[in-house]
């Protein structure tokens, strides 16, 4: 079992070493996530069923590079035209298009073109066509290897290429697109919207966190228990009877290099200034906890002060709720994109 001590010792030092932040922290997550770009190959059907309740519903997909092609669902106001906002929906772990269906024709009621799709390893992209596993099963292969980012930095690719599909369409505007997720979603939301400002406005739920701050205070358990059989069998295969902080950190060295470092909470959220924020958390979520956001959020305070934009970045709390977005912070969320994208 030592033989993989080696490897750990190395993956340790990288996720413990400089603080300093990066030169241009934006540049170096695109350089990490990039690949080849494609050509899109678009494929669109609208649903064979006539339109309910004033709206039209369509699959389509798309290739994100040239080896994976991502499902959508887009659904649009039946009477919309000329070019309209557009919102963007990425569900959690576990989690389908198909789940996030209701908000999507929520969003669309509203005068939004409403879209999701799958993420890497869940949904249509998986054999099962649901669960996790697949999910989990990816992201071991990928600290075994070091190849692929499927925990969160996958996806991040994947909207990027979404929106090139989407300016290309002649019912939507480029110019107000926004981003909503839930828990890994939510995490993906603001990690996309840092990296591509054509993000015009972004609403992550459960998702704002301080990994580094986790990791140091103890309180990293709930984010691994998403993916915790990947976790385990990566302590086990590298001799770590009982993974401790630093074992976290060296999970999160190879299967998202830097996100609990100069990819962490406090070092990207601050790049979303001074577009609309509006970040929503349970006040008991130990997934996401409380001083790990507020970093995140005192981080990018004074950039939205600075450009006069304090109105811009909001915080809402839900009473007494843990790892959950209650139906009225759905309706919050809905009303924040209506304010800053005006459908």
């Amino acid at each position: 079992m030592t033989r993989h001590l080696p490897l750990l010792a190395c993956l340790a030092f990288l996720a413990l070493g400089s603080h300093l932040p990066a030169a241009d922290t934006r540049a170096d997550f695109l350089q990490l996530i990039d690949r080849p770009r494609v050509a899109p190959a678009v494929e669109v059907k609208e649903s064979a069923a006539p339109p309910t309740g004033g709206l039209r519903h369509f699959t389509f997909s798309y290739a994100s590079d040239a080896d994976d092609r991502v499902p959508g669902i887009l659904v649009k106001p039946a009477a919309a035209s000329g070019r309209r906002p557009v919102v963007i929906d990425l569900h959690g772990t576990g989690g389908t298009k198909e789940g996030q269906l209701a908000f999507l024709e929520d969003l669309a009621r509203a005068g939004f073109i409403a879209v999701a799709i799958d993420a890497p390893h869940h949904g249509a992209r998986t054999k099962a066509g649901k669960g996790s596993k697949e999910y989990v099963d990816a992201i071991l292969e990928t600290f075994r290897t070091g190849r692929g980012h499927p925990f969160f930095y996958d996806t991040v690719w994947d909207v990027m290429r979404l929106v090139d599909y989407l300016d290309t369409r002649d019912d939507v505007d480029p110019a107000r697109i926004g981003l909503f997720g839930i828990s890994k979603g939510g995490i993906e939301t603001y990690l996309t919207a840092a990296v591509d400002p054509r993000i015009a406005v972004a609403v992550p739920c459960i998702g704002v966190e301080s990994f580094r701050w986790a990791v140091e205070n103890d309180s990293w358990h709930s984010r691994i228990g998403t993916v915790q059989a990947a976790f385990d069998t990566a302590a086990k295969e590298s001799g770590v009877e009982k993974p401790g902080a630093d074992f976290v950190h060296a999970f999160y060295a190879r299967v998202a290099p830097g996100l609990d470092r100069e990819f962490d909470g406090p070092a990207m959220v601050p790049l979303i200034a001074p577009r609309p924020l509006l970040s929503i958390n349970g006040e008991i979520d130990p997934r996401t906890p409380r001083p790990g956001l507020d970093l995140c959020l005192d981080a990018a305070r004074p950039l939205y002060h600075a450009a006069g934009a304090d109105d811009k970045l909001v915080l809402h709390i839900e009473p007494k709720t843990a790892h959950k977005v209650l139906p009225e912070s759905l309706v919050l969320a809905r009303e924040w994109f209506v304010r800053w994208l005006k459908p």
